[in-house]
């Protein structure tokens, strides 16, 4: 694994964390708190997933997921945030999830398990008629971050709806949290049928 983010401490963390906690199977190989040496230690290191903090200084995020890119055009990267602002538009620029910032690393550890995991396994098929139009539009909402109560909001319904739409898609992914929809999300090309026009 490869950590882009701005907080030394933060990365040292993880470096410290995801070994113990995998028995060794997740180890971070590198890590910069510089946007435009994502890139170069892509190619250096050969990780399997990246995370980028999309709280990094200019260049900014946007330009690290586009260099990891050219380097490896399909390698997982996985966004690293305390808010929902900005991450549709990392999405849709071709991350395959999005992490929440916890205020520990070791807090962060058990989501981010689960969403290397999610990244790392074959791509699944795009998704079908086995999701309905209700469940694809919680997904895509769910990929941006929101909150059950966020949701509610968008689709008009009570947070108990929203709660139990949400188990039921985890369910059809085969996904055991949210952040492992959300890891999903953008390699299941969720928000390649956003930007053509399908509807949610």
């Amino acid at each position: 694994m490869l950590i882009v983010d701005q907080q030394p401490l933060f990365r040292r963390g993880l470096e410290e964390a995801l070994p113990a906690a995998s028995d060794g199977g997740v180890r971070v190989v590198a890590g910069t708190d510089r946007a435009d040496s994502a890139a170069m230690l892509v190619r250096r290191h050969q990780p399997d997933v990246v995370i980028v903090d999309l709280e990094l200084d200019t260049p900014g995020p946007l330009a690290a997921l586009a260099a990891i890119r050219r380097a490896q055009p399909r390698l997982p990267v996985l966004a690293l945030t305390r808010h929902v602002q900005g991450v549709l538009e990392f999405l849709g620029a071709g991350a395959s999830g999005v992490l929440l910032r916890t205020r520990s690393p070791a807090g962060l550890v058990p989501s981010l398990l689960a969403a290397t995991g999610a990244a790392t396994r074959p791509a699944p098929q795009r998704t079908g008629p086995q999701l309905t139009g209700k469940e694809r539009h919680v997904w895509t909402l769910i990929a941006g971050g929101a909150s059950t109560a966020q949701i509610a909001r968008a689709l008009h319904v009570s947070e108990r709806t929203v709660k139990r739409l949400t188990a039921g898609l985890l369910r059809t992914l085969g996904v055991a949290n949210r952040t492992e929809a959300a890891a999903l999300a953008g390699r299941a090309g969720l928000l390649d049928e956003r930007r053509s026009g399908s509807p949610p």
